[in-house]
Formats: structure tokens, C-alpha cells, sequence
């Protein structure tokens, strides 16, 4: 049961969790806890001291804002409304709260306001649909659209655009780089012909290719319904993050070791059979490079991305919170942050676990 227990954790990238189960089965207790202090105790107990760095800053910057305010009423309006702007302050007014970077207890409120938001919001979602069931069920039968809710998403719900968006966006760049890179990989003339291509393209910025794309796609889709945001978001996404894959496959397939190349020629395998019996798996483990650096460009670019298309997700929600200016804005502009931080880190564990289950060499 140890054993895979070890190897399930192993396998998700949580193998540092290892000694602990030693250490509770009472195994090498020494060697244990040395580990269990370097790979568990001393990362929380690092944690614990970021938190409480923020918190110092935050206090920092909110006194020299506090000290700012006070002194620009105070050469404004006089000593008196000054008193009052400090007293108004200390009570803890929001509507007088200077505007600085928030404490670790602000961005937890925040986390908070958004999740109550979501549930609030989907109490709408919920009460329109029982709402609008019977007339939808009847423009269904007459052939007509439903009535769909248009109110604005919650936080939650610009959490899953996002993630469908680089989902989709991701999918695009590996059903083009891949192919491509397994062509690229098998002739040495092409790959020549074509590296000048990669070298200018792979340094674009995603602002460029959003702008090259909506050219393209509201020419194209002009008399369409479709929802041309998402499909430019994730076309740009696509394109902007390919490259990486597309390196690593060419790379891995030119890479492939004679020996397996021989081998093949024995056995007279055709090209398909080549490429699917012995070049791919060869070359799993740089294509899987490739592609968790894609996923992670995907999700490092979408957010400006869908700022700029004006996609429902998370980046629209980071710059209207930004410009809204409200009293806790930038605490849930920090919530923002952790999430494609947190999402970012899961994102790349998935893909190393998949990479582990197409390995054919993966134990």
C-alpha cells in the first residue's frame, strides 16, 4: 500500500511528500525528519514569513499613504479637516481608506466578496432559467433560439472562460506545431528552408498577433453570431504560444536514435508506420517538453489577450477591477493573481502526468 501510495504522489509531482509516510511508519526516523524539515516544515514556515513580509509592507505603504492624504487635506482645506480626514481614517471609514497595496487579511476578504458574488450571481442564474423554462421550451419546439441569461458573469464563471479559452487556444497550437514539427524533424533541407520563419514569428508579441488575428477573423465572421471575442482570444493564444512545440517536436523527431532509425529500415516500415511505431514515441519526451511550455505561455498570455479582445475572463476582470477603483479592487486584483498562479502551477502538473502516462519508457 506504501509503495502506491509513493508512487500515485510521485506521479502528480507531489514526491516530496515521500518522507513524511516514512516518518509516520516509523521508517529511518532520523534520515526522515532531516528530509521532512528541508522538503516540508522549512517551505510552510517560508510561506508563513512572505505572509507576514506582505503584511509589514502593506502597513508600510498604507502609513505613507495615511501621512499623504493628511497632509494634501491638511494644505487644502486646513488643520481642522485635516484632524477630521485622520480621525476618518482610524475609524476605519472606506470611503476615506488610502489606496495602497493590501494585507494578507484585505486580499482574504477579498477571496470572500468574490465567492459571495458568485453565489449570489448564480442564485440570479438559477431563479432566471426557472424563470424563462416554460417560454424556452416553447420557442425550442417552434425552432427558435432560447433566452439565454446576459447578466455579468461571476468571478467563477471568468475563471472557466479563461480556462476554455486556453484549453481551446492550447489544443490549436499542439494540432499545429506538432504536425508541422514531425515534418520539419524528418527533412534537414525543409528545416533549413523554414528556420527563418521561426526565428521572426516565435518573438512576436501576443498584442500583435491579437490585433493580426481580429483582421482576419471579423473579416471573416463579419455576418456571423458566433462569439467572435472567444474565437480571436484563442486563435491568438494558439499562435502565440506554438512555437515552443514546435521546436521541441522538430528537435526530438531529428533527434531519434539511429539505432531505432535502423531498425525500422529492417523491418520495412512504411513512413506512416515509421513515424507512429518509432519516431513519436522517441520522441515523446520533447514534444511533452514543448507542450508544458506552450500550456504555461497559453495561460502567461491570455490574460492580456482577453484584456484586449474583451473576453469575459480573467482578464477583463483584472483591468476592470483596476479601473473600477473601489476599496477593495486591488485585494481582488491579488485574488486574481494567486488563482492564474495557482492554475498556472496545476496546469503544468497535469501535462507532467500525462507526459508520464504516453511515455512508453514512463514506469
Amino acid at each position: 500500500m506504501d509503495s502506491k501510495i509513493k508512487q500515485a504522489l510521485k506521479w502528480i509531482g507531489l514526491g516530496f511528500l515521500e518522507p513524511l509516510i516514512n516518518l509516520i511508519r516509523g521508517k529511518e526516523v532520523q534520515k526522515n525528519t532531516r528530509l521532512v524539515l528541508r522538503q516540508i516544515v522549512v517551505p510552510i514556515l517560508s510561506v508563513f514569513i512572505f505572509l507576514g513580509a506582505c503584511d509589514y509592507g502593506a502597513q508600510y505603504l498604507y502609513n505613507i499613504e495615511r501621512e499623504r492624504k493628511i497632509e494634501k487635506t491638511r494644505a487644502t482645506l486646513g488643520d481642522a479637516e485635516a484632524l477630521k480626514m485622520q480621525q476618518s481614517i482610524d475609524a476605519g471609514d472606506l470611503s476615506n481608506k488610502p489606496n495602497s497595496l493590501p494585507s494578507p487579511s484585505d486580499v482574504k476578504n477579498g477571496a470572500i466578496a468574490l465567492w459571495e458574488d458568485h453565489q449570489m450571481v448564480s442564485a440570479k442564474k438559477k431563479a432566471f432559467e426557472e424563470k424563462t423554462a416554460a417560454l424556452n421550451k416553447q420557442r425550442k419546439a417552434a425552432g427558435q433560439d432560447p433566452i439565454t441569461y446576459t447578466g455579468r458573469p461571476s468571478f467563477v464563471d471568468q475563471i472557466i472562460t479563461s480556462l476554455k479559452t486556453v484549453f481551446a487556444g492550447f489544443l490549436l497550437a499542439a494540432l499545429l506545431a506538432i504536425p508541422a514539427g514531425i515534418v520539419l524533424g524528418l527533412s534537414p533541407t525543409l528545416r533549413s528552408a523554414l528556420n527563418w520563419v521561426i526565428q521572426i514569428f516565435k518573438p512576436v508579441s501576443p498584442v500583435v498577433w491579437l490585433l493580426l488575428v481580429s483582421m482576419v477573423v471579423k473579416t471573416v465572421l463579419a455576418n456571423s453570431t458566433s462569439d467572435k471575442s472567444f474565437i480571436i482570444s484563442f486563435i491568438s493564444v494558439g499562435l502565440c504560444s506554438m512555437w515552443a512545440t514546435l521546436v521541441n517536436t522538430a528537435m526530438g523527431v531529428s533527434s531519434v536514435d539511429k539505432d531505432y532509425l535502423n531498425v525500422s529500415k529492417v523491418l520495412r516500415l512504411g513512413v506512416f508506420s515509421n513515424v507512429f511505431k518509432v519516431i513519436l514515441p522517441a520522441s515523446i519526451p520533447m514534444i511533452f517538453t514543448g507542450l508544458r511550455i506552450t500550456l504555461s505561455v497559453s495561460w502567461m498570455v491570455l490574460i492580456a489577450i482577453e484584456l484586449l479582445a474583451q473576453s469575459p475572463g480573467l482578464g477583463s476582470f483584472v483591468w476592470e477591477e483596476f479601473q473600477n477603483g473601489a476599496n477593495d479592487s486591488n485585494a481582488k486584483i491579488i485574488v486574481a493573481m494567486f488563482v492564474i498562479g495557482f492554475i498556472g502551477f496545476g496546469l503544468d502538473r497535469l501535462m507532467m502526468v500525462i507526459q508520464k502516462f504516453a511515455s512508453f519508457d514512463s514506469k
